[in-house]
């Protein structure tokens, strides 16, 4: 009988979920979507139809930025993921919270539409009674919303398929991919992320080199793979306090690891997530406006802070048998040997069976291999402040200076052409933009700015073109009247 309730329960959210579905794309045909493309066809030197947009990336993200594109009539964009079906963003694979950590309020990937919303999503399947009783969003609910929203608005995105390279040719940019081909596009979103303008960030220590193959399935950066079953019975030393160390160290002992150890320098939490107060529209639009000194002032405060793990992260981990927090107990050293892990701290010599770092990211495009041929003179925050504030902020400093639209700049004017028709939708553009290509409270406002950015960016390039066209139309309007002139006999321009 339960499983026939339960088969009951999954084919009504079901049919609640393809009305919504016929609801969300009827409203999309009220909004003219999708409109006619407009931007007018070039040909590249390969002799094949440019691409007018290429995305980088299909997570949130990107997959905003290519719907907000054919939305604005961009239509002749490409759409690459190197991941595989379902694997896009961390919330398969990487992410490792039950829930997220945003209100359940929290609109983006909508980019306005309601019946495109999380809630008329989850509304369609649990009803309003659902909705109210609903805490906050699970992780592979969210996936599964932004893969519907995906089909739904019909955005076609290539699956296992990665730009390797990108390189200026003539006024256009040519990028290289996994499977081999080689295509032409005037313009480049990098929606590559939280770790596309960098990568991993290792920890510095004298015995260990994270290119050591010796270190596989002993230490891992918390951003990795994981295989969490082979934890199990095992002692775990996890460097790091914050959010991805906490639920690491949670899945670890949840897959049944005997111990796990969270070290953190501080000598107590993070206390106040300081994103909070500044995810309201204001200053999510207005702070990308501000002068460079504003802009250094708030994100070197931002990024010095940190934020807490959320309540329920540290609530998971605290009711864990085996758990526990070593503070101020920075590490000095971890040592890699045939079975284990030794691990130094200022005050003791530890024995680990595997090592966890939650040491998150680093922004230093320098290391974006896909970008090798431009980042040379790529303007960096750095670039644009005093020396002194640059070498007491280093990690400030090394992100990209990036110009309104998240297009990336020259450090040296004209050597660089084809740089500004690189837009950087990722993490990296948090000192230049805020927090708005990363997380969902700011969401709405970034994909819909880099839109903005591009679309009169390929009018502009075309606008010779524009206008021949606009000379050329012939409406004949009047033809039903009695005052309808043929165009050989009239008198003036039109």
């Amino acid at each position: 009988m339960v499983g026939v309730v339960e088969a009951d329960s999954i084919a009504s959210r079901a049919a609640g979920l393809a009305a919504l579905a016929d609801a969300a794309r009827h409203d999309l045909a009220r909004l003219n979507y999708p409109p006619a493309n407009w931007v007018p066809e070039r040909t590249g030197p390969d002799g094949r139809r440019v691409l007018d947009v290429l995305v980088v990336g299909a997570g949130m993200c990107g997959q905003t930025v290519g719907w907000g594109l054919l939305r604005e009539g961009i239509r002749n964009i490409r759409v690459i993921e190197r991941a595989p079906h379902r694997k896009e963003g961390p919330w398969n694979t990487t992410a490792r919270m039950p829930i997220l950590r945003s209100p359940k309020h929290l609109t983006g990937p909508d980019l306005g539409v309601p019946t495109l919303t999380f809630r008329a999503w989850y509304e369609a399947q649990h009803g309003s009674d659902g909705w109210a009783r609903l805490y906050k969003i699970a992780r592979l609910d969210w996936l599964d919303y932004l893969l519907w929203v995906r089909e739904v608005v019909g955005l076609e995105v290539e699956n296992g398929l990665a730009l390797l390279a990108l390189e200026p040719a003539g006024d256009l940019l040519r990028a290289r991919l996994s499977n081999g081909e080689v295509v032409h596009a005037r313009k480049v979103v990098m929606a590559n992320g939280r770790d596309g303008s960098g990568g991993f960030r290792w920890p510095r220590f004298p015995s260990f080199d994270p290119a050591d193959p010796k270190r596989r399935g002993l230490v891992h950066h918390t951003l990795e793979d994981i295989d969490f079953d082979r934890l199990a019975g095992k002692r775990i030393g996890v460097l790091g306090v914050l959010a991805t160390a906490i639920d690491n160290a949670a899945t670890a002992l949840e897959a049944g690891a005997r111990e796990a150890i969270c070290y953190a320098r501080r000598q107590h939490l993070p206390q106040v997530n300081k994103f909070k107060g500044v995810s309201f529209p204001g200053f999510q639009r207005g702070q990308g406006m501000l002068d460079d000194d504003w802009r250094w002032k708030i994100y070197t405060y931002m990024l010095s802070a940190g934020s807490p793990p959320p309540h329920e992260s540290v609530l998971r981990v605290q009711k864990l048998p085996g758990f526990s927090f070593r503070f101020a107990e920075p590490w000095t050293d971890v040592i890699v040997e045939q079975d284990g892990v030794t691990v130094r701290t200022i005050k003791a010599v530890e024995r680990f069976d595997a090592v966890l770092l939650g040491t998150g990211f680093d922004v230093d495009v320098s290391r974006v291999a896909e970008l090798a041929a431009f980042v040379a003179n790529a303007k960096l925050w750095g670039d644009v402040r005093p020396a002194a504030e640059a070498q007491a902020n280093p990690e400030a400093a090394l992100y990209p200076y990036l110009g309104p639209g998240f297009e990336m700049l020259e450090r040296t004017p004209g050597a660089t052409p084809r740089l500004g028709d690189i837009h950087l939708f990722n993490w990296g553009s948090i000192m230049s933009q805020g927090a708005l290509a990363g997380d969902i409270p700011g969401l709405f406002v970034g994909a819909t700015r880099v839109v903005q950015a591009i679309s009169p960016g390929l009018f502009k390039a075309d606008v010779a073109r524009h206008v021949e066209a606009m000379l050329e139309q012939e409406d004949p309007e009047l033809a039903p009247t009695d005052y309808f002139v043929p165009r050989d006999k009239r008198v003036g321009t039109i």
